[in-house]
């Protein structure tokens, strides 16, 4: 695997790395020891996948207070999605600081996909269907728990994230959330 360090400091795009061959390609996309090496959270304890009808469909700004923080890997395994996450680590450089990346589940070039994202521990994150029937599939640290369960304003504008679907398909607990400068930071 190919681990390439974000301007956000933990946050990592990680690429596989294929063997291929006449009947296709083969490559691992997860592994303990490569994680370990690079500082980054190995310990994988709930997958979940997340089917998207629409282009549009916008989920977040979701995170995990503490003790129960989550690191996460996401990858798109069916279409394509903008994949957003904001550093709210308080104590960072990069705090308030948000990043967007592609990740598809086909196409080419063949550098664009096959693409995974890293996201650590304290950022809030989130995504925007680019395609119709979109599949997300994520990889967490830490078992889902409503009472730590958070989440900020997709268009707050302290961070002014640019997302690129105007009309976007929002669940209606997503556009509940108060945007960030209204809320306790140490929360």
């Amino acid at each position: 695997m190919i681990f390439t360090e974000t301007k956000l400091k933990g946050a990592y795009i990680i690429e596989i790395e294929r063997i291929e061959e006449e009947r296709g390609f083969f490559a691992r996309t997860f592994c303990r020891k490569e994680f370990e090496s690079h500082g980054l959270n190995p310990n994988l304890v709930q997958c979940n996948i997340s089917y998207n009808k629409k282009k549009g469909t916008l989920r977040g700004m979701h995170y995990q207070i503490a003790p129960h923080e989550e690191a996460k890997l996401i990858s798109c395994i069916r279409g394509s999605i903008y994949d957003v996450i904001i550093d709210m680590r308080s104590d960072s450089l990069t705090y308030g600081q948000w990043m967007a990346f592609k990740l598809t589940a086909h196409g080419l070039p063949r550098t664009a996909y096959f693409k995974m994202l890293y996201v650590p521990e304290s950022f809030a994150h989130g995504f925007q269907t680019l395609e119709d029937d979109t599949l997300v599939f994520y990889q967490m640290s830490e078992f889902y728990h409503p009472e730590s369960a958070r989440g900020i304003r997709w268009d707050d504008p302290m961070f002014a994230v640019q997302w690129p679907i105007h009309d976007k398909i929002i669940s209606d607990k997503d556009k509940s959330y108060d945007n960030w400068v209204a809320k306790d930071k140490t929360r």
